[in-house]
């Protein structure tokens, strides 16, 4: 998989948000066999020297860091929070992140379109969080975005995959653009079932962060990613409506009564 000219091997990407302590975090990132992480922005750590520990520990693990605008719901707040993060991270990638509803946690695509204009002018790589929304995704990629993230159900809601047809006519109308599930995965099926797909790889936290043993999850989401991507590789079967028979009639012996 190829994100803005970089290579990256593995399909699933972790955040690294609510998990019970530092090692879990840093064990569980090792047993999802992950190259890049998600981090959200303290804007306090400047000025107290907060999260330190945090930030020392995710060098630690070698692996691309993926900043974010977590909490952000206006345009400015957006691109404000990302030029301090390409600041403190030294990257120019951004996972774009404007809200616009509180409840769902929905992006406002008007406001997403806009900054990601700012941003890609402005010299950053920008994963942009969306809707399965056609036309959405043909803003952002005039915008300037070369990777596209839609949401497969609201943030933290564990539902998997509201909206599979949407999804699949995004992955049909964009073959050549990678295309991420971010949010609302919940279990190693959700994300098998986006991979089958057709999608290049899915992002999540709260899965992981919030499982019985977070190390586990991780490792069955790992082995998800895989497997649906193999899936869709070798090419599935169609769905039909009546049953089909795996035994040929034709041949079979007709006894008399």
């Amino acid at each position: 998989m190829e994100l803005y000219g970089v290579e990256i091997a593995s399909r699933l990407l972790l955040g690294t948000a609510q998990y019970p302590s530092p090692a879990i975090l840093a064990d569980a990132v090792r047993a999802a066999r992950v190259d890049i992480v998600t981090v959200s922005l303290r804007r306090e750590s400047g000025r107290l020297r907060e999260g330190q520990d945090f930030w020392s520990l995710i060098r630690t693990l070698g692996i691309r860091v993926l900043p974010n605008t977590a909490g952000c719901h206006s345009v400015k707040e957006a691109v404000t929070t990302a030029q301090m993060a390409r600041e403190i991270f030294a990257t120019n990638w951004i996972k774009l992140e404007v809200i616009g509803e509180a409840d769902t946690l929905q992006p406002d695509v008007f406001g997403l379109a806009e900054a990601a204009r700012i941003l890609s002018d402005d010299g950053f790589a920008v994963f942009p969080y969306m809707t399965e929304d056609l036309i959405v995704a043909e803003r952002l990629i005039e915008a300037g975005c070369r990777v596209l993230m839609p949401w497969g159900a609201p943030i933290g809601s564990g539902k998997g995959l509201n909206n599979p047809f949407g999804l699949q006519a995004l992955r049909a109308h964009f073959p050549d653009i990678p295309l991420v599930v971010d949010a609302g995965i919940g279990l190693p099926s959700h994300a098998a079932a986006a991979m089958e797909l057709g999608y290049d790889a899915v992002l999540l936290n709260t899965a992981v962060a919030k499982a019985g043993d977070p190390v586990a999850m991780a490792q069955a989401f790992a082995g998800a990613v895989e497997a649906g991507r193999a899936a869709y590789l070798a090419g599935p079967m169609e769905a039909r409506d009546m049953a089909a028979p795996s035994t040929p009639v034709l041949g079979r012996p007709v006894l008399a009564r």
